[in-house]
């Protein structure tokens, strides 16, 4: 069983740092690619000022120098699911739980442990960046396959960006999650609920153990409770009533 969430643009620069494993094949294509950018080429890229160009210049230098500071993935991100999520005080437990069932998809990094030490980065999938004659989407591909090959049950609380990364094959093995807000009547949903909701979701898997898909519907949440009625087999629908 893996739950895959992906990568945020908010970083915490202070994250405590890590030794690194060595960078996959696949990673080492995408630095060299990048490694091959002047300034001007990253600030017309990332769409970022001069002054940022550089810094992200440097970062890239550093990482194929083999001198960047790295952090566990689960630790470096910040965006606002990250911050809903349960990062310090684990039970022995809890920290076995991450270990074994959670995992980031990065554009970057491909598809890792959430405790794996990685580098500040800024690409993503909309990059529009060619590796091998192939865009960052198909290039990756084979490899994100391969990470959930073995994995019979897959919970996604991942966006399309990334989702699509993977074959249809291994999506339609996936079970997504929706949340949504019942206002006066009327349920809403936008990204602010979503990535709360997504991080305290997390936290409530972690803290609980689950690794069912009928744990998860008997689960309650930051005000949010499952709906039958509105969920499928393939996707889960949760509702906090304000």
């Amino acid at each position: 069983m893996k739950i895959l969430i992906p990568t945020a643009k908010e970083l915490n620069l202070t994250a405590p740092s890590a030794i690194p494993n060595p960078p996959s094949a696949q990673t080492q294509v995408v630095l060299d690619e990048l490694a091959t950018m002047s300034v001007a080429d990253l600030a017309s890229f990332y769409k970022i000022s001069p002054e940022r160009a550089e810094v992200e210049w440097q970062a890239i230098q550093a990482l194929r120098e083999g001198t960047a500071q790295h952090a566990p993935a689960l630790y470096l991100f910040d965006g606002l699911m990250y911050r809903h999520i349960k990062r310090q005080d684990y039970t022995k437990e809890e920290s076995q739980y991450i270990e074994n069932h959670l995992v980031i998809t990065s554009a970057f990094y491909g598809v890792i442990s959430a405790l794996e030490p990685i580098a500040p980065h800024r690409l993503d999938f909309m990059m529009p960046l060619k590796l091998d004659g192939k865009g960052l989407k198909a290039f990756w591909r084979e490899a994100y396959d391969q990470a959930l090959a073995r994995d019979e049950l897959i919970f996604s609380l991942l966006s399309s960006e990334f989702e699509t990364v993977f074959s249809k094959e291994i999506r339609q093995r996936m079970i997504g999650f929706k949340f949504l807000e019942n206002r006066g009547g009327k349920l809403k949903v936008h990204s602010t609920i979503s990535k709360k909701a997504r991080g305290d979701f997390l936290t409530a898997l972690i803290t609980n153990q689950v690794t069912e898909v009928e744990q998860m519907r008997k689960l309650s949440f930051a005000g949010f409770t499952y709906r039958p009625d509105l969920s499928s087999e393939q996707e889960l629908v949760y509702v906090k009533e304000v």
